[in-house]
């Protein structure tokens, strides 16, 4: 089949990679313009166009998919299927009429769990058992088009929201080629999405990550795993922030909400809600990354006042 791919995100390039080499015929990629990135600032391509300009595929690139120009350019590809992954904007219904075929989608949830950005974090901060990929058509609605197909797996016990976004990412190109196969048979009307069960998780920004102590260690325990690396989690020690990496670790002690509890293990020990949570690395604000025992040493006062 033709196909135009349309992608930004780091999670598509193994299953852009793939369908490169499978025996459809890729049309063109859209993807979002260059952006700066890092402390430097350094001008940085999505990595899918690289791998397309590798293999001489036309690629574009428009601040806005509305644009007449893009979609004009869109056309004139005449795809029978547009496949879209993280791709990172809103899609227009003139968009979505271009292809002969079919527009699908690769959503990293089980739908109808998780429509929005953040459907990797809220699988483990929610403590899902399972999550995967699921294929689908795309209408106007975020994430509300009919299920093509699903490939379920296991949630690993103390896996990091960049581990499963890994992990995820290799399982993309089996999700797509299993769904090509299908409209390779005739047309798939796919099966609608259960409305009661929708839950919605939009795009984290990094205040998010501040912890609240008051919460049961459980919960912060998978805050802190589903938000590493973005955005993140933190509190505040003396005054200044200080962030908090995984493991931590799930305790029973009780207290006041973020009160120092003393060293367990090496590590320090906070009260939260319900039960007590011991942290194993964390960099105050200023400084480098070191072991919460080290900060214990050098910043015992600020820390007899608790975390903030």
């Amino acid at each position: 089949m033709r196909i135009v791919f349309m992608a930004t995100g780091e999670i598509a390039e193994a299953t852009f990679s793939a369908l490169l080499n499978s025996g459809h015929e890729v049309a063109g990629l859209v993807t979002q313009p260059d952006r700066p990135v890092g402390r430097k600032q350094v001008l940085t391509a999505p990595g899918v166009k690289e791998l397309a300009q590798e293999e001489g595929i036309p690629v574009i690139q428009p601040e806005s998919v509305r644009e007449e120009d893009a979609l004009k350019q869109i056309r004139d590809w005449a795809p029978e299927v547009i496949v879209v992954m993280a791709y990172g904007q809103i899609l227009s219904q003139a968009l979505i009429e271009i292809p002969s075929r079919a527009i699908i989608n690769l959503h990293a949830s089980l739908l109808p769990k998780y429509r929005g950005a953040a459907c990797i974090q809220g699988a483990l901060l929610n403590g899902d058992l399972e999550t995967g990929w699921s294929v689908t058509h795309v209408v106007k609605k975020l994430d509300s088009g009919n299920i093509i197909l699903q490939h379920p797996f296991e949630i690993a016990p103390e896996e990091t929201g960049g581990q499963l976004h890994d992990r995820l990412a290799l399982a993309g190109p089996a999700a797509l080629e299993d769904a090509l196969e299908l409209f390779t048979e005739g047309d798939v009307p796919g099966i609608p999405q259960e409305e009661s069960e929708v839950i919605y998780v939009p795009k984290l920004l990094r205040e998010d990550g501040r912890i609240d102590w008051s919460k049961p260690a459980t919960e912060i325990e998978r805050m802190v795993r589903a938000f590493h690396p973005w955005p993140g989690t933190f509190s505040e020690l003396g005054g200044k922030r200080l962030k908090i990496f995984p493991p931590v670790r799930i305790s029973g002690k009780s207290g006041a909400a973020g009160e120092f509890l003393g060293l367990l293990d090496g590590g320090v020990e906070i009260a939260c809600g319900v039960g007590s949570l011991v942290l194993s690395e964390v960099q105050p604000e200023g400084s480098r990354r070191m072991s919460s025992e080290e900060v214990a040493r050098g910043r015992r006062d600020a820390l007899n006042e608790g975390l903030k």
